[in-house]
């Protein structure tokens, strides 16, 4: 499946550019990145809610539409800001092996 990211990741990269009147992903970025981050955070509610409303009826069906919609925004997202699923990818994979609570610790604010 990752071949969908890399061909998306083409698709975002071809369209960032195009006509604003044509293309979403052209009048996000023309917009520039706080529509953009507004578009992500309203994705993530709606990814919330659709979770909070999936545990109830069972059916993840919109879970996983608005998840999808979430992705592709961050993809949005991180394509403005110079970068790609690459990167996370390359994070997610530094961060095995090594304990959730310790990476978590890690970032804490030291305190003398």
């Amino acid at each position: 499946m990752a071949h969908v990211l890399k061909k998306l990741t083409e698709t975002l990269n071809e369209r960032r550019n195009a006509d604003p009147d044509s293309s979403y992903v052209a009048k996000l970025h023309h917009k520039g990145l706080n529509k953009i981050l507004e578009k992500v955070g309203e994705e993530a509610t709606e990814t919330i809610l659709a979770a909070k409303d999936a545990e109830l009826s069972g059916d993840n069906g919109d879970l996983i539409y608005e998840t999808a919609d979430l992705w592709f925004h961050t993809l949005v997202m991180l394509s403005h800001q110079g970068e790609s699923y690459h990167s996370v990818l390359k994070e997610l994979e530094r961060r095995f092996n090594l304990s959730g609570l310790d990476e978590k610790a890690s970032r804490a604010p030291q305190t003398d």
